[in-house]
């Protein structure tokens, strides 16, 4: 008896064994496709240096849709189609000017008008300045701001290695802080770029006004961070000084565009689909070569990859190119409304939107039987220095889906330089090394490769 049992866990092991080391031979060989013979690094120069920036609404995005959704039909894939999609449509203008008026003393400093902005006067918007660290202490000031530029000047927290998270500590008074000061009677303000470094490029992003009524409105602009710290300098010799900023921006009617969606069906369950994507759209300032067009070319690996292989996946595998994330997530609101009225049963998703530097490891939303899952596959990355398996924040277009058995991940590259590119107009292709883009979409196409053939642990009934 005891030599059978011992048998049987041999044999078990040996199975267990014979399974990962296939598993392993097939990640290699993603790798060794990705870094060899990748497209990715030839479709982003195309989508930054021949198309450039994509903002919802514009020609360039549709010259984007259009393009992308060539190059997938040219891949062989089982399905390429547009999905219709109505999305915010803003248009930046003129450049935009501004100095600090010190006496007669005229100081330019770089800024642009912040996205959804309304513009200045025709000539320009003159004030006295006040300066504040956060919300909270603007709504400390009260009628202290009636009839001033505030000046929101805090920096992001150098101290955390997660830049995220210095992110979005302080990104709360770019997105709202124009609301907030116009309810206190401020006649505009200026934000600090969300930007780690000192430098001249101001970073623009999306910004709401809310429910306040359009009369309201007030322009918003971000100004660079050597000019908000010369800004601040400035005010604390002379705080009555003033500011000048003048920017031309408007939002026109909402515009037609498209999702763009390939698709190879599952071979034995087609009804549970995998997607991985990235978003279509960019901001304006430049050809958002890491946002996020290092996230839609690597997408477009992971299916070319397992094409070209001529992997048969047991689920369905969905790359889509979500248009609209930077200002007012459309595209992957659509996506799930069509998924629920198809009644579609996703069960993961994947989505890279976090730049085009080495990949470290994924961030993933999921229950923690699948998260420890997940973290249970460390194993297979580690050799390509692929290590943190994190629980948090999967992606904002894949965030949309709400299917009760999904997993979702985002991919997680190095993201001490991405900040320095983030909305600014050095986010440009030569910002992207080939090597670090190919690595990104070989380390997705393994975590998807896996998920489709070990599945996802479903709830059990109560």
């Amino acid at each position: 008896m005891k030599k059978t049992i011992l048998l049987t866990v041999l044999v078990l092991n040996g199975l267990t064994s014979f399974a990962q080391s296939n598993d392993e031979k097939n990640i290699k060989l993603f790798y060794k496709k990705a870094l060899t013979e990748s497209k990715c690094y030839t479709w982003l120069e195309y989508l930054s240096n021949d198309i450039g920036a994509r903002l919802s609404g514009s020609q360039n995005a549709q010259l984007a849709v259009n393009y992308t959704k060539s190059q997938l039909e040219s891949l062989g894939l089982d399905k390429v189609y547009l999905q219709e999609v109505m999305v915010p449509h803003w248009v930046r203008g003129e450049k935009e000017t501004a100095y600090i008026l010190d006496g007669k003393i005229k100081t330019v400093v770089p800024i642009c008008a912040l996205g959804g902005s309304v513009a200045t006067a025709k000539t320009g918007l003159t004030a006295e300045v006040i300066e504040v660290q956060g919300i909270k202490e603007l709504g400390e000031l009260g009628d202290k701001v009636k009839g001033k530029i505030v000046f929101f000047n805090r920096p992001m927290d150098p101290e955390n290695i997660e830049t995220f998270k210095s992110y979005g500590a302080c990104v709360d008074q770019r997105f709202a802080g124009a609301k907030e000061a116009a309810k206190l009677g401020a006649v505009g303000t200026i934000v600090r770029s969300m930007n780690l470094r000192l430098d001249d490029f101001p970073h623009t992003g999306a910004q709401s006004y809310g429910d306040l009524p359009k009369e309201q409105y007030i322009p918003t602009a971000a100004i660079s961070t050597n000019g908000a710290e010369l800004l601040s300098k400035f005010l604390k010799s002379n705080p009555a000084l003033k500011f000048y900023f003048k920017q031309s921006c408007e939002t026109l009617p909402d515009a037609l565009s498209y999702n763009v969606i390939g698709e190879i069906t599952g071979t034995v369950t087609p009804e549970n689909v995998m997607v991985v994507g990235g978003h279509l759209d960019s901001w304006d300032l430049a050809d958002g070569s890491h946002d996020d067009g290092a996230g839609v070319v690597q997408s477009m690996e992971v299916i070319r990859i397992l094409k070209n292989l001529n992997y048969k996946p047991k689920n369905t595998i969905r790359v889509v190119l979500f248009m609209n994330e930077e200002n007012g997530g459309k595209g992957g609101a659509k996506y799930e409304e069509v998924a629920k009225q198809k009644n579609e049963n996703h069960i993961f998703a994947l989505e890279s939107d976090s730049g085009g530097f080495s990949p470290r490891g994924f961030s993933i939303q999921a229950d923690d039987v699948n998260f420890k899952k997940i973290q249970g596959f460390k194993d297979f990355f580690e050799p390509y220095l692929v290590h943190s398996f994190t629980i948090g924040h999967a992606g904002s277009d894949i965030d949309h889906l709400t299917s009760k058995t999904i997993v979702k991940a985002g991919l997680k590259p190095d993201s001490q330089r991405y900040f320095d590119y983030h909305h600014a107009a050095n986010d440009k292709f030569d910002a992207i090394n080939k090597r670090e883009l190919e690595l990104g979409a070989a380390t997705m196409t393994s975590l998807l490769y896996l998920i489709d053939q070990t599945g996802i642990v479903l709830p059990t009934a109560n």
